[in-house]
Formats: structure tokens, sequence, C-alpha cells
């Protein structure tokens, strides 16, 4: 007899989130899957998870209606209707978290040019059509470097003012389309002045590239 497979209904599929209503008959199951996305379970109903997951593992999960629980992103299993009556949850996928991950790695490769003094690779994180907002200038906005010619101009000028300088410390966040950057700046520049600030950058990205770059940074008195 064959196993009949649980009914998807897709209730909300944009950018950030696919929400999908499982609807199992008594003993249907989803099939063999793996997860792409960071995901979210919410119980419609009261009942029993058959979970058949790799090297053989099986066992039983309950659920509570109404009770959420979340499972990160690579979760593989066959997922099996074990209640002895008909179940159905709603599975809320996180789908723009692969973006968030793309992104994040953006910034890590963006701070490790800094470190190697690569204005190449700076400008290889950077969308066609960027800016970069310093974090001193006659501007509210510091000084404004506009177009690749402009921002990759002013990171080069960084390196010559500093001849010796790293990031260190540094976190990356995202969300969205921002990003935010916290680094420890340490330098000495061309007279031999030494500079040892914390500040943060917050990013707008454009696809998966920098579009703006907008510094802040800790003045010392």
């Amino acid at each position: 007899m064959t196993t009949p497979l649980a009914a998807p209904v897709v209730h909300i599929d944009d950018a950030r989130f696919k929400v999908t209503e499982w609807r199992f008959a008594t003993g249907a199951e989803t099939g063999w899957h793996v997860h792409g996305h960071d995901y979210v379970i919410v119980p419609l109903t009261d009942g029993v998870l058959g979970l058949e997951e790799p090297g053989g593992i099986r066992r039983e999960a309950p659920l509570t209606q109404g009770v959420p629980y979340s499972r990160r992103v690579g979760v593989s299993h066959n997922v099996i209707n074990a209640t002895g009556a008909p179940m159905a949850f709603l599975e809320v996928e996180v789908v723009d978290d692969a973006a968030a991950h793309r992104r994040h790695d953006v910034l890590l490769r963006f701070v490790a040019a800094w470190n190697a003094r690569d204005v190449d690779g700076l400008m290889a994180c950077m969308a066609a059509d960027c800016a970069f907002h310093s974090s001193a200038g006659p501007d509210a906005q510091g000084t404004r470097h506009q177009g690749r010619e402009a921002v990759r101009a002013s990171y080069a000028a960084m390196f010559d003012t500093f001849p010796q300088a790293a990031w260190t410390a540094d976190s990356h966040h995202v969300a969205g389309d921002t990003g935010v950057s916290e680094w420890r700046f340490t330098g000495t520049d061309k007279a031999g002045k030494s500079v040892d600030v914390q500040g943060c950058d917050i990013f707008r990205f454009e696809g998966d590239l920098i579009a703006l770059k907008d510094s802040y940074r800790k003045a010392r008195s």
C-alpha cells in the first residue's frame, strides 16, 4: 500500500518569508528533504510526529497546538504523522537568511582586505554605484565620496595616511539590507602619531555588495 504524502498549502511566499501549511492525513509523510532555511513550526493541532533521520535514527516528537519551535538550516529528515488522526502545522521559513549569510561573508572579506591593505579587495566588496561617508568632514554625513573612483581614492588615501594600521576586535551583523561592523582601529600616521579608537560602520547593501559605507568612530579628548 502506498504511503500518502502530506499536502502543502503555501499561504505566503515573498522575499523574506515562506509560510506553508502542511496537512497530514493519518499516516501521511513529507518524504525525505533537507531544509534550506532556518524555520519555525507552529502546530495547528495536537499530535505526534514520527521522524526518520540520517543514520537510520527513528524517534517521535509530540506537538501541542499553538506551541511553536524553531530549527536551523540543514535539518534532514522524513516527517510522518504518527498521531492516528489527521493533523496539521504551519512551517515559517526565513528565506532571506541566505542573503544575510552572503552579506555577512562580504563584511568578513571587507575587513580582511583593510588589514591586508588591499584596495582591489575592498572595491570587490563594493557595488557598482557606491558611496563612502567618512567619520569627519564638512557635512552632517562627514565627507561624502560618491562613485567607485572617489571611493577607491579615499580608501587608498587612508593607507597612505596610515602606513601602519589594523582593524581588530571586529564583529559583524546583518539585518535585511543593513549591516553593522564594530571594530577597533590602531595605527600610526606618517608623522609618527599613534591612533587607537573604537568605531563602527553602517552599511547599506545592493544585492550582495556594499552600496554605502557610513563610518563612525570615537573621538579622543
